[in-house]
Formats: C-alpha cells, structure tokens, sequence
C-alpha cells in the first residue's frame, strides 16, 4: 500500500485521470486539479485495502456535507451537532466481559453477531438480557456507554460544524 501511495505523488496528471478511470469507471470531474485528484485516488485505495467507512460514519460525514453546503448557498449559517458513532464493542474480533451475579460472561463480537455461551446472537441486549434476565441495553451493560443525563447520551462523540 505504501508503494502506491507514493507512486501517486509522482506521476502526471494524464496518468492519474487513467488511474481515475481504472478506479471510477469514469472520467474525473472537470475542473478538479491533479493534487485533489491523487488524493481522491490514494483514499480510494485506501478504502478497497483495509475497507470503507461505516455506514453511521458516511451519515455522519453527508449530514455536516448537506449543512455546510446550505450556509455556503447564502443560507444562514448554522452550527450542525452531529453524532459519532462509537463503534468500540461493534468491531469483530474484540472480547466483552462482564461479571453479573458472580460469573463472569465473555462476549466475542463477530462479522455476524455476538458469541455467547455457545450461540451466536444478531443483538448485544439480546445477550444482556438472557444473561440477566430483563431487558438491558447491551452497549450499557458491557460498560461501552454510559448512564443518560438529563436526556443526552454521556461518552459519545458529537462533531460540531
């Protein structure tokens, strides 16, 4: 990967639009300079090797995009809070663990779902809830959020734009 990024830096301008064209099946924007160009590409590579944004993420990122782009029209400009995902526990591979009732529960998060006692389960509350008993938030009863105050989440990320 790093070859190729840096092969981008140096090469011309009729070289990106053809590696532009390989990436995109289409020409590039009119009017977009070669530098903005190989970054476009470099991100695209990027994006193929070690995978894209999240779909919370890019819903994120088009939100702050949309309000932007009506305060750049003449509309009023506004502060946009937008929330960022908090993806921790969500990402495959990574082991939640929590004691309840004097056993300690592991969680294994998959592509697929949650490993839990043997099964696999689509939901995190699903889990919390055959562990406890009642109805529980899975991200909060794992400790990766924490208790609302006063109607707002605490320990989640918001962007301001």
């Amino acid at each position: 990967m790093s070859a190729s990024l840096s092969a981008l830096a140096g090469i011309n301008a009729a070289a990106l639009d053809r590696r532009w064209r390989q990436l995109f099946g289409a020409a590039p924007p009119p009017g977009l300079p070669p530098a903005q160009r190989a970054r476009v590409i470099a991100y695209r590579l990027q994006a193929i090797a070690y995978g894209d944004l999240d779909r919370d993420t890019a819903r994120a990122l088009d939100r702050l995009a949309q309000a932007r782009g009506q305060s750049d029209q003449g509309g009023e400009a506004r502060s946009v809070s937008v929330p960022v995902p908090d993806l921790r526990g969500h990402t495959p591979g990574v082991t939640l663990s929590r004691e309840w009732a004097g056993v300690m529960h592991t969680v294994q998060v998959l592509e697929t779902g949650y490993a839990w006692n043997g099964a696999i389960y689509d939901s995190l509350s699903r889990v919390a809830q055959l562990i406890t008993g009642t109805k529980w938030n899975g991200p909060r009863f794992f400790g990766l959020r924490a208790k609302a105050t006063r109607g707002a989440e605490i320990g989640v990320g918001r962007v301001q734009a």
